[in-house]
């Protein structure tokens, strides 16, 4: 499989959402696989919060690979041998893309809390620009889950004609109170320790120790992302065995499993850039710019396929299953799994024996 690492540069200006102007910004991204004479093999891939460009393989000297690798690849679900796949990493992440700590042009500072909130609208409207700069104005195919669904629906919605199919995995058509809740945990846990300075800390600072709000706020979302069931199967009721059970800060194994994830993934993500991507998930709605959820489903041309997950309690089926049946009340296009998982909303990311044959099916079947 073939694989090319780009930052793509754009001076001209993207106008947001919001009224505000980014400019200059760039875009990192990686292709996979040829892109054909006509152009007609092209597959988008959209990262979730904490996702990157690195949709899959190995980077030389990395232990791990990227987070859809075993979805996508030579003769894989994805097929590289057959599709050229363009993996973005959305503005406001900090990956690469232009984001928070980048410099606010002219100046050689960062932006921090001048960097505009960004929406998924924003999102997907650089992803088109990006893929205008590489010559591209068709897609075979979007695909991405949680937030990486959001950005499929969204391109769905906003340009109707622009892909055959769209592929949205434990997503929802509008974030709801229960998610919003858990994000605020990680927004309030940020903003209040001393060491986040308001957003003025310096590049790289958690690099070395991390940001405690930011491991604290994750465990919140590390909860959501799984399911009681899939807790009990990892953990059960067992003790950190070196650690007395009638000491106060004793811990149980599912403690200390959230110490250590957490703790390192704040050393590695920027919380401004983690602020900025949760407030484009709370504020994504379907049917903002449109009279109605209703009239922004009904712009949608591609072939659609939905898939959720049973143990999801961050997005429930049930939001997926309500995009599918309005859909086939308008008689589009629409497929809808739902697929039994006591895993929790992380089941995209690691149970991908469950539902490859869906999209590898759904990508080789034509109309």
């Amino acid at each position: 499989m073939k694989i090319e690492t780009h930052i793509a540069h754009f001076t001209q200006p993207l106008y947001l959402e919001s009224g505000r102007i980014l400019e200059p910004y760039q875009i990192a991204y990686e292709t996979y696989g040829e892109l054909n004479n006509d152009a007609s093999n092209v597959i988008l891939i959209c990262h979730a919060l904490s996702g990157s460009h690195h949709a899959t393989g190995l980077y030389e000297g990395d232990k791990k690979e990227g987070w859809w690798d075993e979805l996508i690849g030579d003769h894989k679900a994805i097929d590289t041998t057959k599709h050229f796949v363009v993996s973005t990493n959305v503005i406001g992440s900090c990956f690469g893309s232009t984001g928070p700590m980048s410099n606010n042009y002219p100046s050689n500072t960062p932006y921090r809390l001048k960097f505009p909130v960004l929406t998924i609208k924003d999102m997907i409207k650089a992803q088109k620009q990006l893929l205008s700069q590489l010559g591209i104005h068709h897609l075979k195919a979007i695909i991405g889950g949680s937030m990486g669904g959001m950005q499929a629906l969204q391109f769905a919605v906003d340009y109707p004609n622009f892909s055959d199919q769209i592929i949205a995995l434990a997503t929802t058509y509008a974030t709801q109170p229960w998610t919003i809740a858990f994000n605020k945990v990680a927004m309030e846990a940020i903003r209040h320790d001393v060491r986040f300075k308001n957003g003025h800390y310096e590049k790289d600072a958690f690099k070395e120790e991390g940001l405690m709000g930011l491991a604290i706020g994750r465990i919140a979302g590390h909860i959501s992302y799984l399911s009681p069931d899939s807790m009990s199967k990892k953990f059960g009721r067992n003790y950190v065995n070196n650690d007395g059970l009638f000491e106060l800060f004793g811990r149980y194994e599912v403690e200390r499993y959230m110490e250590y994830n957490t703790s390192n993934f704040s050393k590695l993500f920027d919380p401004l850039s983690y602020l900025y991507i949760i407030k484009a998930i709370n504020t994504f709605n379907l049917s903002r710019g449109y009279d109605s959820l209703h009239e922004a489903i009904l712009r949608i041309k591609a072939k659609t396929t939905l898939i959720s997950f049973t143990g999801d309690y961050l997005f429930f089926p049930k939001e997926m299953e309500h995009i599918h049946i309005m859909m086939q009340r308008n008689h589009q296009n629409s497929s809808y799994y739902e697929i039994e998982s006591d895993y929790g909303h992380d089941a995209f990311l690691v149970e991908i024996d469950k539902f490859s044959n869906i999209i590898k099916e759904s990508l080789e079947k034509k109309g």
